[in-house]
């Protein structure tokens, strides 16, 4: 009963201390614990509650009550002390007061800043209108009405000339290009009129009499439609009389030429033999750098090939010198196999044969001697 009464007890001091932050009388024996007077100052007390400066209320009541019933005279605990229960208050209610006075002086210091901020003089009115003009507000809106409407003719005037500028631009444009396909035009139509001339002066020196199908008409060489007949029947003339496009003859003179160095290089390898000592090796690298002078020079070539071909699938990739060394270095061990196969192979009829044409001997021995 006297621990619940007790904390009653502290409950009701702890509800009224703070709203009025008067001294509470409290008897403890036949003494007023209120008319204890302490000489501590503030950071002695926080140190007594054992808290730190700038804690919060929840903080100071729950340190005060873990105290009260530590050192209180009736709680008949082993660490009870009249003495400290008495500083413990004291410094209870100096706590409490330092708080509600830093309280009290933040709202007053925040009242005086809303004062001061209500009293500071308002330019709101500098604001509208864009900050433009100047006088009372009325001259500020002519002023602000007047620099609208030269902001605007001078948009209208950009937006003109904008379109004047693209409008001409494209005019340029078409006038470029209408002279370009003049051109074009005037050009073509020369170069038909210089081949229609040579083809009626060579008609006319009777270049044309050894053809085979003079005087006769022009056979379809294919039904596709999608073919243009003329330019198709002139293709074939060219083809069959042997003319071809220029970017033919250069592919097949680079196959053949790649074949050509393919073959000499194998051979070379072939004329040196095997093993390899050091004056052959020294040959064997005279004829790889000769043979790299010469696929430079053909990837050069194939380079002029893909400018002229018409087709992109066409289009031809540089050799590579080393892989063409080792290709021959391969294809000199493979022939060398081949050639060591056959040797054995020949050894072998040989010695069939041999074997053979002995038992034949005997053979015509033993009739010798058998007819004798």
């Amino acid at each position: 009963m006297l621990t619940n009464n007790i904390g009653h007890h502290f409950m009701v001091r702890q509800a009224m201390i703070p709203r009025n932050l008067k001294p509470f009388p409290y008897i403890c024996g036949n003494r007023m614990l209120s008319g204890y007077k302490s000489k501590s100052n503030i950071k002695d007390s926080y140190k007594i509650l054992e808290l730190e400066e700038g804690c919060s209320l929840d903080d100071i009541r729950n340190s005060y009550r873990s105290l009260a019933k530590k050192y209180h005279p009736d709680s008949g605990s082993a660490t009870a002390d009249s003495e400290a229960f008495m500083k413990v208050e004291e410094a209870y209610r100096v706590v409490l007061s330092d708080v509600a006075t830093k309280k009290k002086s933040n709202e007053n210091n925040e009242e005086e800043e809303d004062q001061f901020k209500s009293k500071a003089p308002q330019h709101r009115h500098y604001l509208s209108f864009e900050g433009v003009g100047f006088g009372t507000p009325s001259q500020r809106e002519k002023q602000y009405m007047q620099f609208r409407v030269d902001r605007a003719t001078e948009q209208v005037l950009e937006y003109r000339k904008q379109r004047l500028e693209s409008q001409y631009a494209a005019t340029d444009l078409m006038k470029a290009k209408d002279v370009r396909q003049s051109k074009k035009v005037k050009i073509t139509q020369a170069v038909e009129r210089l081949v229609e001339d040579l083809i009626q002066e060579s008609m006319a020196k009777g270049d044309f009499d050894n053809l085979s199908g003079k005087g006769k008409p022009l056979q379809k060489f294919s039904d596709c439609p999608h073919i243009d007949p003329m330019t198709h029947n002139l293709n074939r003339i060219l083809i069959d009389n042997g003319y071809q496009p220029e970017w033919i003859l250069m592919q097949k003179e680079i196959r053949e030429t790649i074949e050509r160095l393919r073959k000499n290089i194998v051979a070379s390898r072939s004329k040196l033999g095997g093993p390899m000592t050091p004056y052959r090796q020294k040959q064997w690298n005279h004829i790889c750098e000769q043979f790299i002078e010469d696929i430079r020079k053909l990837n050069k070539r194939i380079d002029n090939f893909n400018l002229v071909v018409p087709i992109l699938s066409r289009q031809m990739v540089h050799f590579s010198a080393d892989k063409e060394i080792v290709r021959a270095q391969k294809t000199y061990e493979a022939l060398m196999e081949n050639r060591d196969a056959s040797n054995s192979d020949t050894k072998e009829n040989e010695e069939e044969n041999v074997k053979s044409f002995g038992w034949k001997s005997s053979l015509f021995k033993w009739l010798n001697l058998t007819l004798k």
